[in-house]
């Protein structure tokens, strides 16, 4: 029997992502319950027939809900139903300096999923991101201001994680279930209307479709695409040219002045990360001011960043600090 449409998007999604996996290869699937990553988890059960693979169930607790024990302990038994070869749960402390709560969530369940990961010897894991999840991303960071790097959205795979369903509507997700007879959870933090991703999702998205026509969504989602592979190109670049810009006591500012602006932008926002500047709040304004420091120096000193740092110039060479506190 043909199946529903929607049920087959999920699944050619996850057969896409895990088409250069050899026979027995593990694959762990991240799942909160939700439409997303149940679809996502059925239907990497389903395609492991196919290549002779072991799918991994895996849930996060962030302890951030009142009765999020009780959840997990229920999405493990969804994805033990649904067939998944093994199923694994934890709960994660979530912190983070300098972090908003979203932020600091994410970072933690990646970790946690990172050691999953490796305790089972996953080749791969598969997050339930949608397309409408990257038009929201893609969204955010241009309201933000945030360059070509944030526009170009969520990574279809990075260190071992994949997301196979960037080409599949939430919609759709939430259809496979319904057709599949499954009974996904709604996090009540996706209509809690103080996080600026849901005021995205329930307002700013629908008002685009409603002005603009049709496919907003799907057509931020190819924006982030094409404007990936520029990005990556210049990532690529960038390395290289950071590790010709290196001295053994920072960073030669000759060479990073020879350099096109759109390329010493990214060296000089790597050399920040590397030395502790924190990802989340490292804005344009901080790369303005590190640029300064190379192409209009008049004697400034430093350059307060996000993470108790500075960039310091002192003659020719640009360095990274801790800031006094």
């Amino acid at each position: 029997m043909a199946l529903h449409p929607a049920v087959a998007a999920v699944r050619l999604g996850v057969r896409r992502a895990l088409s250069d996996l050899a026979p027995n290869s593990v694959v762990l699937v991240a799942c909160s319950g939700g439409a997303d990553s149940l679809a996502l988890v059925s239907a990497a059960v389903a395609e492991s027939r196919r290549g002779a693979l072991r799918v991994v169930g895996a849930t996060v607790d962030h302890g951030l809900q009142e009765g999020s024990a009780a959840h997990a302990t229920r999405v493990v038994e969804q994805m033990a139903a649904l067939g998944a070869d093994e199923t694994v749960s934890a709960r994660v402390a979530v912190e983070g300096e300098g972090m908003g709560p979203e932020a600091a969530a994410r970072e933690a369940r990646y970790s946690v999923l990172g050691e999953m990961a490796r305790h089972f010897g996953a080749a791969v894991v598969l997050l339930g991101h949608t397309l409408d999840d990257q038009a929201e991303t893609v969204l955010l960071g241009l309201a933000r201001g945030a360059g070509a790097r944030s526009l170009a959205g969520m990574r279809r795979s990075f260190d071992g994680f994949r997301r196979p369903l960037l080409d599949v509507t939430r919609l759709q997700t939430e259809t496979a279930c319904l057709v599949e007879g499954l009974e996904p959870w709604t996090d009540p933090h996706n209509s809690d209307e103080r996080f600026t991703r849901v005021r995205v999702r329930t307002r700013v998205l629908p008002l685009l479709e409603d002005e603009l026509g049709p496919g907003v969504a799907a057509t931020l989602a190819r924006t982030a695409d094409q404007l990936r592979v520029d990005t990556a190109y210049l990532d690529e670049v960038s390395a290289s040219a950071l590790a010709s810009a290196r001295l053994e006591d920072g960073l030669s500012a000759a060479v990073l002045a020879d350099l096109h602006a759109a390329v010493r932008l990214r060296v000089l926002r790597s050399a920040a990360l590397e030395a502790g500047a924190l990802p989340a709040e490292l804005a344009t304004v901080h790369l303005e001011e590190l640029d300064a420091l190379v192409t209009r120096w008049h004697g400034q000193q430093w350059v307060d960043l996000p993470g108790h740092l500075r960039g310091v110039r002192a003659g020719g060479v640009v360095r990274f600090e801790a800031a006094p506190r």
